[in-house]
């Protein structure tokens, strides 16, 4: 499925809960986080993004373009302004890297969401509760993020959303989208969720 869209995971973090342990590089079902992430998205996307600061983590997976953050300490939004950055793509499709039960029928349907919209970014929202790192953000916003993270008032996700053009996909809160969203935090996360 060809779009101007590359497909980009998150797997920075400080992974405290963790005991240091990069959280994409858990294992659920002797498998990665990171290795189940790719084999759901790698044939929806031409090109796929990693952002690490901890690149020798991800020697495996040098076929894709592994990324460091410019700014440094800002959080998620310190990667998803490396992501826009190292995209030869319009726009990026920005996973958390602890998101290990992605549902590719989702990702499609918002892909092709986004697509019929003018938004900058393109945001899931069930029962109020938003999805800011499994959303599309335009190449666009890149001048915006860069000046948000030079000012340094915020590393919020949600505050920089307060700058651009955001829409918001409806879904319904079921038994699909509830594991498709699903986080490990922390190792009891990974008890709670045998699915």
């Amino acid at each position: 499925m060809a779009n101007r869209i590359s497909g980009v995971i998150l797997a920075g973090g400080s992974n405290k809960r963790f005991g240091g342990i990069t959280k994409a590089n858990v294992v659920i079902d002797g498998e990665t986080i990171i290795s189940r992430i790719i084999s759901t998205i790698s044939d929806l996307f031409v090109e796929i993004i990693i952002v690490t600061n901890k690149p020798e983590e991800f020697q495996e997976f040098i076929q894709y373009k592994i990324v460091e953050d410019q700014y440094l300490k800002k959080g998620p939004l310190g990667g998803i302004h490396a992501a826009l950055k190292a995209s030869s793509e319009d726009a990026i499709f920005v996973f958390a890297g602890d998101m290990p039960f992605l549902n590719k029928e989702i990702i499609s349907d918002q892909i092709s969401e986004f697509n019929k919209r003018e938004h900058d970014v393109l945001i899931p929202e069930i029962d109020q509760f938003i999805e800011p790192l499994h959303a599309i953000y335009r190449k666009s916003v890149l001048n915006l993020l860069e000046r948000f993270l030079l000012a340094g008032k915020s590393r919020a996700v949600r505050d920089f959303l307060s700058e651009v053009n955001v829409g918001y996909l409806q879904m319904t809160k079921n038994e699909k989208t509830e594991i498709a969203f699903v986080n490990i935090n922390s190792p009891s996360d990974l008890d709670k969720n045998q699915f």
